[in-house]
């Protein structure tokens, strides 16, 4: 998944030369927590919370030019999520404005990106569970859970693979999302035929 699809489009901005108590109220009013600096529509910085809070007091005589972070870490609409993540997790900040071509296009947020990841794992969808299962096979043996999971008349809906923690024990493992009747029959099913099934999150 890409950037673009889950980004907010056309955030709102500030100026370098605003006062911060106008960005304290324009937080407060819309309920968000960085704002991206822009001046004749290039982005040269980018204004946190926290940076308003190390002011507080004196908001109404600083300018957003002498708060704001200038060197900015930002995606493009095509940047894949997981690289959005790894940014954020770097450079230890909480969203990333997005820029195509020079032009401020979007905002996206690790709250965003948790939104991206749950529904992935189709944890926002009712009637969906999923089931996490050791693997360390092959393509082939990936087929044939599909073709069981259907006979038990499932639908998969998404299915991957990660690396389990070393300190469990857990090598690779892979992961179902499915829409079953009854996901916990899907499971035994899946134990019966070898598989090693290590969890089933409803």
């Amino acid at each position: 998944m890409i950037v673009a699809r889950w980004m907010t489009k056309d955030p709102a901005v500030v100026g370098s030369t605003d006062t911060l108590a106008v960005v304290r109220r324009m937080m407060d009013k819309g309920n968000f927590h960085r704002v991206p600096v822009v001046d004749g529509g290039k982005l040269v910085g980018i204004l946190s919370d926290r940076d308003l809070r190390q002011h507080t007091g004196v908001l109404s005589r600083v300018k957003v030019n002498g708060a704001m972070t200038a060197a900015v870490v930002s995606a493009t609409p095509t940047t894949m999520l997981e690289e959005a993540a790894n940014l954020l997790v770097k450079h230890k900040i909480g969203g990333l404005p997005v820029v195509d071509r020079g032009t401020l296009v979007g905002i996206i947020t690790a709250t965003d990106l948790l939104r991206a990841f749950a529904e992935t794992l189709g944890t926002t969808e009712d009637g969906v569970a999923r089931i996490d299962l050791s693997f360390e096979g092959s393509a082939s043996e990936l087929a044939t859970i599909v073709q069981l999971v259907a006979q038990e008349n499932g639908e998969i809906l998404g299915i991957g693979t990660y690396r389990g923690e070393p300190t469990e024990g857990r090598g690779n493992v892979a992961y179902l999302r499915l829409r079953a009747a009854d996901a916990n029959r899907v499971a035994r099913m899946l134990t019966d035929k070898n598989f090693a099934v290590l969890t089933v999150h409803p």
